[in-house]
């Protein structure tokens, strides 16, 4: 069989490692150039690092992470509302780790690299668009740089893992409408901090109306003495914003840094902490209404590209990663490749659908909103007053049982 992926990044290059694994060396093709480290923070949760697992590339990734010690939420006047544990603190059997993006798909690529030999992958190469018919089907590339255009390619399945800006998704849906803008703009950095808390906490201050901020360390000990890099990603209700998906937009603190002056705990500076971030990006949190179908004959999507969705719940890149093993083992286990995408899209389109849909009305931070809505954003005397720790606990198990990372459903995997 032979499968072209058009796209060289977490979901092309998990599906890429196992195909590879079995013998299926597949074709992959990336628009970069080159594959710079690129991107900030992502978090790896039990569903995802089994996944990564089962094709040898999560011990590489761990060595460069930070094991998430527990989730932490704070109201914006720093007073703690709830703390779960994570990873093996939480009775899975796996460690949930914190990571630069790069850090994760650096071990992707190696791993790719050595199980398929050189040649496999093409940089350079943005895919345009695609023919079939019922024997192949044939993706066509241009050139990134000179947009020239480059040999054809054809095979018998054709795979986007291109993205958010997915030429495939296009041609299989050109009606589709533009991005979904949540009302909220996000901010992010990374900047080296000493640091705080336990030192691997995945924390959430504040509530989206007043600002929201999301922070955790993803590189320890980065200079030597004891400092880590800690990603933070700012939220604010933004009601009018022209909805555009470029993850490299400068940002500018002076848009947002008002709404976190006052944040000063006696665990953490938080505004002295964003001021000391060298390069701050901008991005709308948009998404897109989930399709009805991603697969036409040869032709299937994954990833972003197939359900972009709101950067919550660290979600984007665990859903890529669980979609790259699904389709692999679909592709390995059916004799028809034309079943195989059938039998992935089966499983993963109604799971990811729900997880779009979650983001928007019942996102992972609903705990926050709920201790907002409840206190008219004033301090609490006692949380337990709020809310109960019964109520918080069954808030977050809501989500985890969407996401498809509860305790039971890894285990039953």
């Amino acid at each position: 069989m032979r499968v072209i992926i058009a796209g060289a990044g977490i979901a092309g290059l998990t599906l890429a490692c196992r195909l590879a694994q079995d013998g299926i060396i597949p074709e992959v093709y990336d628009a970069a150039p080159r594959l710079d480290p690129i991107g900030l923070g992502v978090n790896i949760l039990p569903h995802a690092g089994k996944a990564l697992q089962q094709i040898g590339v999560f011990d590489a990734m761990a060595k460069r992470s930070v094991q998430t010690y527990e989730a932490t939420f704070f109201n914006r006047f720093g007073q703690h509302i709830y703390s779960e544990p994570a990873g093996l603190r939480a009775g899975y059997d796996l460690p949930q780790y914190s990571v630069h993006r790069a850090d994760l798909h650096e071990p992707l690529l190696e791993r790719f690299e050595a199980l398929a030999g050189p040649g496999r992958l093409k940089l350079g190469h943005r895919c345009v668009g695609f023919e079939q018919t019922s024997d192949s089907v044939t993706a066509f590339f241009e050139d990134t740089i000179s947009g020239d255009m480059l040999p054809a390619v054809t095979g018998d399945i054709l795979i986007s893992g291109e993205g958010i800006h997915s030429r495939i998704r296009k041609q299989l849906r050109p009606q589709e409408g533009d991005p979904v803008y949540s009302g909220v703009n996000m901010w992010r950095g990374a900047t080296v901090h000493k640091p705080f808390l336990q030192g691997a906490n995945m924390t959430r201050v504040g509530w989206l109306a007043t600002g929201k901020l999301v922070l955790y360390p993803i590189r320890n000990d980065v200079d030597g003495q004891g400092n880590q890099l800690i990603n933070w990603v700012v939220e604010l209700e933004t009601p009018h914003y022209k909805p555009k998906r470029d993850w490299n937009k400068e940002g500018d603190i002076n848009d947002f840094i008002a709404h976190f002056e006052d944040m000063k705990f006696d665990w953490l500076d938080i505004p002295s902490m964003l001021r000391s971030t060298e390069r701050i990006l901008e991005y709308p949190m948009v998404d897109q209404d989930p399709l009805p179908f991603w697969t036409a004959g040869r032709v299937t999507l994954m990833g972003d590209a197939a359900h972009p969705m709101y950067p919550r719940g660290s979600n984007g890149a665990c859903q890529a990663i669980v979609d790259g093993i699904s389709l692999g083992n679909a592709l390995l286990s059916e004799s028809d490749p034309l079943d195989a995408l059938k039998k992935y899209e089966a499983e993963r389109l109604p799971v990811t659908t729900q997880v779009v849909l979650s983001n928007r009305k019942v996102p992972p931070d609903i705990i926050l909103q709920e201790v907002y809505r409840r206190t008219g954003d004033k301090p609490f005397e006692s949380i337990d007053s709020v809310i109960s720790p019964e109520e918080l606990a069954a808030l977050s198990n809501n989500y985890k049982q969407i996401a498809g990372y509860s305790r039971e459903q890894i285990s039953a995997s």
